[in-house]
C-alpha cells in the first residue's frame, strides 16, 4: 500500500474528475449532507466502502458542512485471517472504526442451509441499522455506486417485475434515519483503477457461499451488461438517465405507497 499521503492526494489531483468531483456532485445533488447530521459510514472492508470512508475524511477537511462522522463495521462472522486484513487496512488507511460483532451467517446457514442469501442480508440490514440508531446517528452511507444501481434496476426489471432502482436516499423501514450513497454518479471500473493504483488490497466479502455461486442473479446481469456495453458503451449511462426520465403517461400503472394507479 502507498503512504497514506499519497494515497489522500490521489483523491483530489489523480482521481478528482473521476470520483472526487462526482463524490461531492452526489452530495449536492440529492442533498445527502445537512449541517448537524450524524453521519455513520458502513464499513464492510471492501473497495467500495474503504474508498467512501476517505472521501468522507476529505470532505470534512473542507468544514463545508457541519456534520459528525463515525465509522462503524459489523463482523458477520469473518474469518480470523480475514478480520486481521481488515483491521490492518483500516490502520493503514488511518480509518477510526468501530467493529461489532453479528453471528448472522451463522444464525442464517442454520435456519436455511441451501439458500442462506436472502435471509442473511435480511439480517446483516436489520442488524446494522438498530447499531447506528443505537449510536444516535440520523445517517448511514452506504458505498453502492453507479454501477450498482443500474444492476439493481435491472434485476428489477427481469425477475421482480417492477421498474424500481437504487436511491440516493432513502428513509429506513423504521423512518428513524435515512440511508444516503454518495457513490451513486462513481463507476466500478474507476474504483477498482485507484485501489489498484494506490496498491490497496481490499478484502473480499468473506462470504463461504458467494464466490463460488454461478446462478447469481446480479452476476447474470452483469454478463449481459458487458455483452450490451460491445454493442453500445454509454448503455449505463442510458438505463441511469431513464431512471430519472420516466414518463408516467406512456405506462401501464404504476404505485405508490399501497395504491395501485392504472
Amino acid at each position: 500500500m502507498k503512504n497514506i499521503l499519497e494515497i489522500e492526494e490521489s483523491i483530489r489531483a489523480g482521481y478528482r474528475k473521476k470520483i472526487w468531483k462526482k463524490f461531492v456532485k452526489a452530495v449536492q445533488d440529492f442533498e445527502l449532507i445537512e449541517d448537524g447530521d450524524r453521519i455513520a459510514v458502513g464499513v464492510s472492508g471492501g473497495k467500495d466502502s474503504l474508498l467512501l470512508c476517505k472521501l468522507f475524511q476529505e470532505l470534512k477537511k473542507d468544514r463545508s458542512k457541519n456534520f459528525d462522522l463515525q465509522f462503524i463495521s459489523m463482523n458477520p462472522g469473518f474469518e480470523a485471517m480475514d478480520i486481521d486484513k481488515f483491521e490492518q487496512n483500516l490502520k493503514d488507511l488511518e480509518i477510526d472504526c468501530t467493529i461489532f460483532d453479528a453471528n448472522v451467517w451463522q444464525v442464517a446457514f442454520d435456519q436455511d442451509p441451501e439458500s442462506p442469501c436472502f435471509l442473511c442480508a435480511k439480517m446483516r440490514r436489520g442488524v446494522l441499522y438498530k447499531k447506528v440508531e443505537e449510536l444516535g446517528c440520523n445517517k448511514l452511507a452506504l458505498g453502492h455506486h453507479f454501477d450498482d444501481v443500474i444492476e439493481t434496476t435491472m434485476i428489477n426489471l427481469f425477475y421482480a417485475s417492477t421498474v424500481k432502482t437504487m436511491l440516493p436516499k432513502v428513509s429506513s423501514t423504521s423512518g428513524k434515519l435515512q440511508i444516503i450513497r454518495p457513490l451513486v454518479y462513481v463507476k466500478e471500473q474507476d474504483i477498482k483503477s485507484f485501489m489498484k493504483s494506490n496498491e490497496i488490497e481490499a478484502m473480499s466479502c468473506g462470504c463461504p457461499v458467494e464466490s463460488d455461486k454461478t446462478d447469481s442473479k446480479r452476476k447474470e446481469i452483469k454478463i449481459l451488461l458487458e455483452e450490451l456495453e460491445q454493442k453500445n458503451p454509454n448503455i449505463k449511462q442510458s438505463i441511469f438517465s431513464a431512471m430519472k426520465n420516466i414518463n408516467l403517461d406512456y405506462i401501464l400503472g404504476y404505485t405508490r405507497g399501497n395504491k395501485n394507479d392504472r
